[in-house]
């Protein structure tokens, strides 16, 4: 059987092999100036080899203050780093597999434990999750200096030989709390009504474009979230329209904070040894606490559903709105599923995130026939023990050293 899903495409006139990405990951395999490894290099080769389409990399900072605080986030912040990555570059396009730079600060996501300093905000609002303190509410001249470093860092990009950049402005990152009606507050011309939302987006392409003609520069945006007037898909709709008159080159759609908990990663139930074992907020308690939340966690955080294919429909949606190519990620596990995406035209290429952790050859099984479903079973337990740890598959399970009661 033949499989439209396999077929060769184009991305921003990127050729690809086939229609599926490796959406960005965290990897923590970078080293403390967050620049690449030999450890990341041969999970990159891992994915080449597997027949990927095109990888997107683990977000990458273009600030100190912006770091994740997740284990050892790769960084573009400074020209220095242009050699090390084009190193890498080499090595991957070997293999013929195009590779993208996703490019990130993580806003108002952050710790000044990792970072040193007071995490930055469109709005003074507190996140629930990082709630160390009050974030800084930007001054215009600040947000000015942000959008020249997301414009700094796509140079960079394009000068280590990337084959395209991805804005990321989904999952709470400091683009996506601009755009969202619930974490920008602000009433000049940064905020209030969606174009003014829009405004450091806008900005960041009109000033790369400019700068840098028709490298292809992608976005990663959230077509809903779940918080109490948060980003809703009408709005992102919306956004997509303004994204395609800006020059993005194309959207791959998600959804969700960290905030929101288990939204964006779901699963069936609460990765609880890990996040007793990983999470800043957790490990610390008494063995008692974790025991007596044990029954009670999945009460209190039940699993968001649907648990597989739930950003498509609204990938669809915005698909309707716009002619730019559109990528669609979140719980996508089955070869079935996969095609049936790209034959009803919902998206145009489809990602995956966690599948690829467990199978960096996934594609290539697919593609031969030797299995039809991922292997993943989506216990989250590699997004939680990134904190501390390189990227990896637990399936379910700790080593019984990191298990606690």
């Amino acid at each position: 059987m033949t499989y439209k899903v396999f077929e060769p495409t184009q991305l921003a006139g990127i050729p690809l092999n086939n229609k599926i990405i490796r959406s960005a990951t965290h990897e923590g395999m970078s080293d403390e100036r967050g620049y690449p490894t030999e450890q990341l290099k041969k999970k990159y080769i891992q994915l080449a080899k597997g027949e990927v389409g095109a990888i997107i990399t683990g977000f990458t900072g273009i600030q100190q203050n912006g770091k994740a605080w997740l284990y050892r986030m790769q960084m573009i912040d400074e020209d220095d780093c242009i050699a090390a990555y084009r190193h890498l570059m080499d090595a991957i396009h070997e293999y013929n597999t195009p590779i993208i730079m996703q490019i990130a600060h993580c806003g108002r996501q952050t710790r000044s434990k990792i970072t040193g300093k007071t995490p930055i905000a469109p709005s003074a609002l507190k996140d629930k999750m990082f709630s160390e303190e009050l974030p800084h509410e930007l001054s215009e001249i600040e947000i000015e200096g942000i959008i020249d470093q997301f414009v700094q860092a796509i140079g960079r990009a394009q000068k280590a030989s990337f084959d395209g950049a991805q804005l990321h402005a989904a999952h709470g990152t400091l683009l996506s709390e601009f755009l969202s009606p619930y974490m920008n507050r602000r009433q000049d011309k940064w905020g209030g009504n969606t174009q003014n939302r829009f405004r450091i987006v806008q900005e960041i392409y009109q000033r790369s474009r400019k700068a840098f003609g028709d490298f292809p520069i992608l976005i990663k945006m959230n077509a809903y979230d779940g918080r109490r007037n948060g980003m809703r898909l009408e709005e992102a709709a919306k956004i997509a329209e303004l994204l395609e008159r800006s020059g993005c080159s194309a959207i791959e759609v998600s959804c969700g904070v960290i905030e929101d908990g288990f939204y964006t990663i779901r699963g069936e139930s609460l990765p609880l040894d890990a996040l007793f074992a990983y999470h800043f907020k957790f490990k610390t308690l008494p063995s008692f606490i974790k025991a007596m939340m044990r029954p009670f966690a999945n009460i209190v955080m039940p699993p968001v559903r649907p648990l597989t294919n739930y950003n498509v429909p609204a990938a669809q949606t915005i698909k309707a709105n716009v002619s730019i190519p559109v990528i669609v990620v979140g719980g996508i596990r089955s070869l079935d599923d996969l095609n049936q995406i790209i034959l009803n035209q919902q998206a145009d290429m489809v990602s995956m995130c966690r599948p690829f952790i467990i199978e960096p050859d996934i594609v290539k099984k697919l593609k031969e026939g030797r299995q039809q479903v991922s292997k993943c079973i989506s216990c989250n337990y590699c997004f939680i023990a990134a904190e501390e740890r390189p990227l990896q598959c637990y399936y379910g399970k700790l080593k019984p050293e990191r298990q606690d009661a």
